[in-house]
């Protein structure tokens, strides 16, 4: 059977919310929805926490989910990639040798609390049944580049993003788009320790509904989620 580890990274900082980790939906911080989903995926054996702030990890490991280490400061300011963060988890825990090597690292960001664990489940067995690097999950892209989105160039003159193929006259008859979200990533943790970043190895995709999709990221986005939620909850 495959060793998979469930990792959250989750930094004490946030510029769009403040302590967004931390805030309540539902009465319940974002970073225990987070560990709450990964707990429910039976093919999982650990529930990791990356994390530079004290209280993250204290909330983490009171909630189920265990905080080996704090992450080094050089991996939590906004412009580390996040990938070298999965980079530095995946080698921490190899080298505590308590398990076999880790076959893959199913990410679960914080910022995605409406999600379900059958998407977590679907993005899982993709990895294991597939030839991909990484999956990931996305949604039914709400503007597509061939029709209703453009670059400015220096002179102030708005192009599209793609010029429709030939023939093509409407948004439904252009290629589906898709956009990235946030409510999990399944990589192969040989590809995470050789790569650079996500798009460098074989990427395929699972498709979660828009209203499980939601990324916060603004406080809009929280107030869209906060109504979406009691929404699912019939309040």
């Amino acid at each position: 059977m495959a060793n998979v580890v469930a990792g959250i990274f989750a930094r004490g900082g946030s510029k769009g919310i403040p302590r967004k980790n931390l805030r309540l939906l539902g009465g319940k911080p974002l970073l225990v929805h987070a560990i709450d989903s990964a707990r429910a995926v039976s093919l999982v054996s650990r529930v990791v926490v990356s994390t530079d702030d004290e209280e993250i990890a204290e909330l983490a490991r009171a909630s189920g989910a265990e905080v080996p280490f704090l992450r080094p400061t050089e991996l939590s300011t906004d412009t580390a990639p996040e990938f070298q963060a999965w980079q530095h988890l995946i080698r921490h825990l190899e080298a505590e040798r308590k398990d076999p090597d880790i076959d893959i690292l199913l990410t679960v960001p914080t910022t995605s609390p409406l999600r379900a664990p059958e998407d977590l489940e679907r993005c899982l067995q993709l990895a294991l049944d597939s030839d991909a690097d990484v999956v990931i999950t996305v949604r039914p892209a709400e503007r597509s580049p061939y029709f209703n989105m453009v670059t400015i160039d220096a002179d102030g003159v708005a192009r599209l993003v793609i010029a429709p193929p030939d023939g093509i006259y409407q948004r439904q008859a252009a290629p589906l788009v898709f956009d990235i979200t946030t409510v999990a990533y399944a990589a192969k943790t040989a590809f995470v320790l050789t790569g650079r970043s996500l798009f460098e190895g074989k990427v395929r995709a699972v498709v979660v509904p828009s209203e499980r999709a939601v990324d916060i990221d603004t406080p809009l986005d929280f107030e869209i989620a906060e109504f979406l939620y009691r929404r699912t909850l019939g309040q």
